[in-house]
């Protein structure tokens, strides 16, 4: 562990804290890619000082985000890691054999160990973050034997041999570590699989494998070696004090920096696990209850407890999806795919499709359709709006007694078919109506029928009717135009019309709505060109 330094006041500790925590900034800033590329160029080396080229280099070997960076923005990415405290300014002296060499190379950097720290947990948190881990469960068998056989050296006559004490306290510590890493990891991703509720029948099934076997095997196997961890613990706990005192003795590694005058190392000093009292305390609190708060064993065991109960819960749901009660965790996804595609007004009109939430300024119940009201409207300065009874008294617009039945609308659909086959008869008869009268318009009466008809099929030549300029005498260009092929006919009801422009002609259409004169034109009423199987068109002028 680190020692703090004596006599340290808070803001002393507050401004390390900060100084510390500011060496994470590069992990979120928007240039994280290439500032996690540049750290691992200096991750993949030891003890060495790279200068811009050199780090140039070995990003464009590498790949990935920062091949591109050119020497200036490289340059700026690297101060910015130096002011993080991620990397050093190299004080190695620069030896040059030109000023444009000591240019390129004055500019040295080397990792701090803090920086490397950092890089290296983000790398494996990249690296293995969604992966379900091993639990190292045979590392607690290690872990008890060497307690056991710790405990009986250091109990026996003239105690344990210095070295070989060293070598087991290293060797449990390290195995004790990774044991509970292991189990901290496992659990964290048991705790991420628990959040989810909707898991389907695959998943669900290799959840409770998971749980049944595997969990099951790793809470027994440390139930199991829990009491016997304990107890070697208790064995070894009164002679612990003397094993650490014999241990610093026989070698005390960096901790045997001479002091300064003031009594401060003059350097701080992480020491091996197991060579402090805490590390040993830490031991002793995973596998019993040392402080009130319960052992890490107990809330192994809680943990195990609360996934048993999620895997019920999720039983208890595929249950109920088979009776009918289906999961909504499907449409809520495709709803929230909505509101990430939509458009900002767009999203408000879902929001209120989905779940109703209208404007609170009139209760939920929408205006007059000819009011506009404008957003900014007080409440006290608005219109009034009607609340039904039920609403004001009872407080809930749901209809009460018996649902009516669905109205029968059979009889009016009888009645818009016969309209629908009344009109198609009548268009058929003037069709009829104007082929008989074809020829001799001027002696014939016609209905409003036909002469509608008649309108529509000359309104339609009319507007598909291509002009043609007629020449004038001795090639002049004349002010008048002809039409050419002005035609309109009616599949339906096997009717055609042509209209030709011939100077001169008079053509009247009498009808109970009146006369009507056409100057100029001449009508051709015949059948269509499917239904006229070799009739000759009729022409009236």
């Amino acid at each position: 562990m680190e020692a703090p330094a004596p006599g340290a006041s808070p803001d002393a500790d507050d401004g390390e804290a900060r100084r510390r925590l500011d060496a994470y900034t590069y992990l979120s800033a928007p240039e994280r890619l290439e500032h996690v590329a540049i750290m691992r160029v200096f991750c993949g080396t030891l003890l060495a000082d790279l200068a811009v080229p050199d780090v140039m280099a070995r990003l464009h070997e590498a790949g990935g985000p920062g091949a591109g960076l050119d020497a200036d923005i490289l340059t700026d990415r690297l101060e910015k890691l130096v002011q993080w405290g991620n990397l050093l300014r190299s004080s190695h002296t620069v030896k040059a054999s030109s000023i444009s060499e000591y240019q390129r190379s004055r500019s040295r950097y080397q990792l701090s160990k803090l920086g490397e720290r950092i890089q290296r947990d983000a790398d494996g948190v990249l690296a293995e973050a969604d992966a379900a881990r091993e639990v190292s469960n045979e590392l607690l068998a290690l872990v008890e034997r060497g307690l056991r056989e710790l405990a009986e050296l250091v109990t026996a006559p003239g105690g344990i041999e210095p070295q070989g004490g060293l070598e087991r306290v290293s060797t449990l510590f390290v195995q004790f570590a990774e044991f509970a890493d292991s189990v901290r990891d496992f659990y964290a991703y048991l705790g991420q699989v628990l959040a989810r509720y909707d898991l389907d029948s695959a998943e669900y099934q290799g959840f409770k494998e998971l749980l049944l076997d595997y969990v099951e095997a790793i809470t027994e196997d440390v139930a199991f070696r829990a009491p016997r961890i304990s107890g070697a613990l208790d064995t070894l706990w009164p002679h612990l004090p003397g094993l650490l005192a014999r241990l610093d003795a026989h070698a005390q590694g960096l901790a045997g920096l001479s002091p300064q005058g003031d009594g401060r190392p003059e350097t701080r000093i992480q020491r091996s696990r197991g060579r402090e009292l805490a590390d040993w305390e830490g031991l002793r609190g995973w596998f019993s209850d040392t402080d009130g708060h319960g052992s890490q064993v107990d809330q192994l065991r809680d943990a195990t407890l609360r996934a048993l109960q999620s895997l019920l819960a999720n039983a208890k749901r595929m249950l109920r999806s088979a009776t009918g009660e289906m999961s909504r965790r499907r449409d809520l996804l495709r709803l929230a795919r909505w509101f990430d595609e939509a458009a900002p007004q767009d999203a408000h009109d879902i929001a209120v499709a989905a779940f109703g939430l209208y404007g609170a300024r009139h209760l939920g119940i929408p205006p007059a359709t000819d009011e506009v009201v404008p957003a900014a409207t007080s409440w006290w300065t608005g219109p009034v709006v009607e609340v039904p009874v039920a609403l004001r008294e009872r407080g809930s617009r749901a209809p009460r007694g018996r649902t009516s039945s669905a109205e029968d609308h059979s009889a009016q659909k009888q009645r818009l078919r016969e309209a629908a086959r009344q009109r198609a008869a009548d268009r058929a008869a003037a069709a009829d109506e104007l082929r008989s009268a074809s020829g001799r318009f001027t002696e014939v009466r016609l209905t409003s029928a036909a002469l509608g008809l008649l309108l529509e099929l000359l309104a339609t030549a009319l507007g598909n009717a291509q002009l043609r300029r007629r020449a004038g005498p001795d090639g002049e260009r004349a002010t008048e135009f002809d039409l050419d092929a002005a035609h309109s006919e009616d599949a339906e009801l096997g009717i055609r019309l042509t209209v030709r422009r011939t100077a001169g002609t008079r053509c009247v259409l009498h009808s109970a709505d009146g006369d009507l004169l056409l100057e100029d034109l001449e009508l051709d009423v015949g059948r269509t060109s499917a239904t006229a199987d070799g009739e000759a068109e009729v022409s009236v002028s």
